[in-house]
């Protein structure tokens, strides 16, 4: 049984520091665990493309239906207690996703598996927050990052694996779900247990003051950037680049690459340069790289870019999310919320805005549009204090 109640002796910050880490890493291994495995539920239930675009959306939904009250639950319950239970409802949904046998099971599960994320999403982050001012003005945010990223890695190659082996999804779920509850009960003990700011008569609804507009705004730029490399990567480097069909995902998976490798070394910049200056030098990153392949659209010089988009898009939400967990206009469970929630929609409008520009005009066009995004990260970075 996971233990809620405060433990007689001092947790070292290292000690607070691996456990939030871990979090990190179980989230992104449960994320990712499912989408290794989206093509294996879309062949056994014989689902199609149409349709699995449409069944997506319930990903979504769920986030969408947690955010009013999400930032709430966290400032009037305490992160920790949050993402405790938040981790157990995220891990059962995995497992209700392997063993779904019809569209009417599995539709619920994932509008329960969004919950579950946007829960997990907000707590976690507040968690890292309490963790980052333990190491005073040391930056330590884009490392939890760096991890939920690694393991994105890690499920890949796991369900790799599964597939190669012929294991159902129901079985793989369950193992990735038993590891995750293993890891929340070693780790549960050393997590943060008291949050800063915390108003237990914080109202539910709390309008953001221009600092956290600016930040939702950054993070909204920024996750255009990121949804449309998530979802038109590949799409651009076999209609654009016309790459063979071997090379289709390398876009994807420089991307993914650098933003891994990029958040392990932003805490260490931000701290030399200063947090501002990182984002600003992100948002010029991404523009750059994208204009590279927009420009350049040959695959040398188009992985160039993905490569440099990876590293622009690497640190924005990391430091934008640190800033937010410092506001004085409320707790840092609803700043981060408030934060999230522009963001989020950020994430998803970029793939279907990018759509419809390609169709009205080109694909190239639509990632021009996008670059002028990550200009707009720079600028606003640069009117807002970070």
């Amino acid at each position: 049984m996971i233990s809620l109640t405060a433990s007689a002796r001092p947790i070292s910050r290292k000690a607070h520091r691996v456990a939030v880490g871990a979090l990190f890493f179980l989230l992104g291994l449960c994320f990712a665990t499912w989408a290794s495995r989206i093509p294996s539920v879309q062949q056994r239930m014989g689902i199609s493309e149409a349709a699995l675009g449409g069944v997506l959306l319930a990903i979504p939904l769920g986030q969408l239906l947690s955010l009013p009250f999400t930032g709430w639950l966290v400032a009037r319950e305490g992160s920790r207690k949050v993402v405790l239970w938040g981790v157990v409802l995220y891990a059962a949904a995995l497992l209700g996703l392997g063993w779904a046998s019809s569209l009417y099971q599995l539709v619920p599960c994932l509008v329960l598996f969004g919950v579950g994320g946007n829960l997990t999403n907000i707590s976690v982050n507040t968690q890292a927050v309490g963790v980052e001012r333990l190491y005073k003005h040391k930056p330590i945010m884009a490392s939890f990052h760096g991890l939920w990223s690694l393991a994105g890695f890690v499920a890949a190659a796991i369900g790799s694996f599964m597939i190669g082996h012929a294991v159902v999804p129901g079985l793989h779920f369950i193992f990735i779900a038993l590891f995750i509850l293993a890891g929340l009960a070693v780790s549960a003990g050393y997590t943060v247990r008291q949050d800063s700011g915390v108003d237990p008569d914080q109202p539910i609804f709390v309008k953001p003051d221009k600092e956290l507009l600016g930040l939702g705004a950054i993070a909204f730029c920024a996750l255009i950037c990121e949804g449309a490399m998530f979802d038109w990567s590949g799409v651009y480097f076999k209609k654009v680049i016309q790459a063979d069909k071997d090379w289709v995902g390398a876009g994807y998976t420089a991307f993914m690459s650098t933003m891994a490798l990029g958040r392990f070394g932003a805490d260490w910049l931000a701290h030399r340069l200063g947090p501002k200056r990182v984002i600003q030098l992100c948002g010029l990153l991404t523009a750059s790289g994208l204009l590279i392949a927009v420009l350049l659209p040959m695959l040398p010089t188009a992985l160039l870019g993905f490569l440099l988009v990876g590293f622009g898009t690497s640190a924005v939400v990391p430091l934008v999310y640190s800033a937010a967990g410092k506001s004085t206009h409320m707790s840092a469970g609803m700043a981060l919320a408030s934060v999230s929630t522009i963001g989020f929609f950020g994430f998803l409008l970029g793939p279907p805005v990018i759509g419809m520009v390609a169709g009205a005009t080109s694909l190239r066009v639509s990632f021009a549009l996008i670059a002028l995004m990550g200009l707009c990260v720079s600028a606003v970075a640069g009117r807002v204090r970070v």
